[in-house]
C-alpha cells in the first residue's frame, strides 16, 4: 500500500463540526499508516490533534485580509511534498488553489474539498466546487450545490455524512436520574423533578437560544417545572448577546429555571441528564450531528424541519420535526414528546467509522484516477 501524505486546511482548530471532522480524518489516516498534516491558525483542539500524531503548520489561512496571500508561497513549498490537499473552508481553499496553480502540473498534488455549510452562492463560494472530488456532508448540501452550480461539480459530488462513534455516546437509562443529579450539583437551577430541555450550541443568534427560552416559558406557564440548559451559549466576545438572552428570560419569568454555560466536554452526561434535546437553528444547517448524538444516548430530539437537521429527523425520528419558526407547533410537539416519548432507533451504527472509511476511499480513488 502506498503511504499517502494528506494536508487538510481550515481556518482554526476551535470547537465546531469542521474542526471535529478534521481530527477524525487525521486519526483515520494515521491509523491506516498514512501521514496527516493540518494547516490552520491553531486553537484549543491543537493539543488533541498533536496527541494523535498528526503534523500541524500554523498559518492564518482563515483571516479575511489581503495579507492572507502572503501564505501562498509557504503553502506551495508544503504542497511539493504531499499527495492530496483537502480544503474544508472557502478562504483556505482559495489560498490552496492559488498555491497549486503556481506549481508545475506534474508536481501538483490532488485537490479535494468538503462542503460543510450552505454558503451563499457566489464566485467566492464556488471555489468549494473545484475539487477533483467534492465531498458533501449531507444530501441537503448536495442539493444546494446542484441548485446553485448546475454546470459545475455535478459529476464530482460525493455525499459522505458526518458520523459519531456510538461508544462515545452510549445508551443511557431513561429517566437519567444519576446524570441529572450530577448536572444539578454543578448547576442548581437545573434540579427539580420536571423535564430538562437541552440546547447545545455556540453563543450565536443563529442557534435559536431565544426560541428555546420562549418554549421554556410556554411549558412553565402550563404549570410544569421544566428547566433549560444551554451549554456553549457562554463564549468570550458574546457577552452582549448573553445579556440579551438573560433579559429575555427574566422578562418571561424563567430566569431561575435556565442555565447558560460554557461548552462542556461531558456531552454524553448532558444528553443522559435531559428529557428532550432541542435543535432550533434559525438558519438551515448542513448537517445535524446533535441529532445522531442525542438518539445514540436514547433521547428524543425536537427541531425545525429544515436543512440537514430536518433531513436526519425525517429519516430517524419524524415525530421531532416541526415547521420552521412555528412557536405554537413547537410547544405542542414538545408537550407530546415529553408525555409520550417516541420509539427511537434501538441502536446507532458506527457512522464515524463509515465516514472515515468513505473519505479514505475518496483519497485512494483520486490517486488512481
Amino acid at each position: 500500500m502506498r503511504r499517502l501524505t494528506v494536508v487538510q486546511l481550515l481556518p482554526a482548530l476551535d470547537a465546531g463540526g469542521v474542526e471535529r471532522s478534521t481530527l477524525e480524518i487525521a486519526q483515520a489516516l494515521l491509523r491506516a499508516g498514512h501521514r496527516a498534516i493540518v494547516v490552520s491558525a491553531g486553537g484549543r483542539l491543537l493539543p488533541e490533534l498533536q496527541a494523535l500524531g498528526a503534523g500541524h503548520v500554523t498559518l492564518a489561512v482563515g483571516r479575511k485580509s489581503p495579507l492572507a496571500l502572503r501564505h501562498v508561497p509557504a503553502l506551495r513549498r508544503l504542497f511539493a511534498k504531499v499527495d492530496i490537499v483537502h480544503a474544508r473552508s472557502r478562504l483556505p481553499a482559495w489560498l490552496a488553489w492559488l498555491a497549486l496553480r503556481g506549481m508545475p502540473v506534474h508536481a501538483r498534488p490532488h485537490f479535494v474539498t468538503t462542503v460543510h455549510g450552505l454558503n451563499s452562492p457566489s464566485r467566492y463560494s464556488a471555489i468549494m466546487t473545484r475539487g477533483e472530488r467534492v465531498i458533501c456532508v449531507s444530501n441537503t448540501v448536495r442539493e444546494h450545490l446542484l441548485r446553485h452550480y448546475p454546470n459545475g461539480a455535478a459529476g464530482r459530488l460525493t455525499v459522505i455524512p458526518r458520523g459519531i462513534d456510538p461508544d462515545a455516546f452510549p445508551r443511557a437509562p431513561s429517566p437519567g436520574r444519576a446524570a441529572r443529579s450530577q448536572v444539578a450539583a454543578r448547576h442548581p437551577q437545573l434540579g427539580g423533578d420536571g423535564p430538562l430541555l437541552l440546547l447545545p450550541g455556540r453563543g450565536t443568534r443563529l442557534k435559536g437560544h431565544a426560541d428555546a427560552i420562549d418554549l421554556l416559558a410556554t411549558l412553565r406557564a402550563q404549570g410544569g417545572d421544566a428547566r433549560l440548559w444551554m451549554p456553549g451559549a457562554v463564549q468570550a466576545g458574546r457577552e452582549r448577546y448573553l445579556a440579551e438572552l438573560a433579559r429575555r428570560a427574566t422578562t418571561a419569568g424563567v430566569g431561575e429555571a435556565l442555565a447558560m454555560t460554557p461548552p462542556t466536554q461531558a456531552m454524553p452526561v448532558a444528553y443522559a441528564a435531559c428529557d428532550l434535546v432541542l435543535q432550533l437553528s434559525r438558519k438551515p444547517e448542513a448537517f445535524g450531528r446533535t441529532v445522531l448524538e442525542a438518539l445514540s444516548v436514547g433521547r428524543p430530539l425536537l427541531g425545525w424541519e429544515h436543512g440537514g437537521v430536518g433531513e436526519l429527523l425525517r429519516a430517524l425520528q419524524p415525530e421531532g420535526a416541526v415547521e420552521p419558526f412555528d412557536a405554537a407547533a413547537l410547544a405542542l410537539r414538545a408537550e407530546e414528546l415529553l408525555v409520550r416519548p417516541p420509539a427511537l432507533p434501538a441502536t446507532m451504527g458506527d457512522s464515524l467509522c463509515a465516514m472515515q472509511e468513505a473519505t479514505l476511499a475518496v483519497y485512494l480513488a483520486v490517486m488512481d484516477a
